[in-house]
């Protein structure tokens, strides 16, 4: 299957697209792994995206297209994959969908993770991470540590990373409701698009992710 994997910051797409790439069999491609294989490489879109970044700049749509374009043209991808990340928004969708049927490929379903904005504010802004092990991430209400501030693993100070403070999330949700939600209606004009609750235990929701993949990929 060819899948793109959408929701919110918070939504947990990373723990999902992992599960779901290993119970499809098919390469997880993630944006964020693109940029840091590219720039580690020393390729020249690598080069031109760190350019831009140390710049303080956004990374122009064509150098991130390139980049998955030349990901999904490798041989492990050929039968299928689930994006994480991309597309980001309508135009980087239209080239996607140009780019596949180059090949004479099409996607097969946009899974949609849904989670409230409320819940996302408290799964993000409550995440404390380890000052000695950026490894080790406790949660105040989900998984809090046995003493207040202190890291069970290794006795480090737990501390709110600047990017996890609720206004910090909260504009980040509102990036997304602007650039990245409208790729949702494209491909629900497509018929592409399924939606699943991503509340609940990690199992539960890679469970109602499978069937709905399942039902999406049974002949209409």
């Amino acid at each position: 299957m060819r899948i793109v994997l959408v929701g919110p910051p918070g939504a947990g797409k990373g723990t999902q697209a992992a599960f779901l790439a290993k119970n499809l069999s098919i390469p997880h491609i993630s944006t964020g792994d693109l940029f840091r294989a590219n720039i580690s490489r020393q390729t020249e879109l690598g080069k031109l995206a760190k350019s831009y970044m140390d710049a303080g700049n956004l990374v122009p749509d064509e150098v991130t297209i390139g980049m998955a374009k030349d990901r999904m043209e490798q041989s492990d991808a050929a039968g299928g994959f689930l994006l994480d990340g991309f597309p980001r928004n309508v135009s980087q969708a239209e080239a996607l969908d140009e780019m596949l049927k180059d090949e004479g490929m099409k996607l097969d379903a946009v899974l949609d993770l849904e989670v409230p904005e409320d819940e996302v504010v408290k799964r993000i802004a409550g995440r404390r991470v380890c000052r000695k092990d950026s490894s080790h991430v406790f949660h105040v209400t989900y998984t809090p540590p046995k003493t207040e501030g202190v890291c069970d693993t290794c006795g480090g100070e737990l501390y709110q990373r600047d990017d996890d403070s609720e206004e910090t999330v909260r504009t980040r949700l509102e990036v997304y409701h602007t650039q990245t939600e409208p790729i949702i209606d494209y491909y629900k004009a497509q018929g592409l698009v399924v939606t699943i609750s991503a509340l609940g235990k990690v199992e539960d929701v890679t469970g109602r992710a499978m069937k709905a993949l399942q039902r999406q990929e049974a002949p209409q």
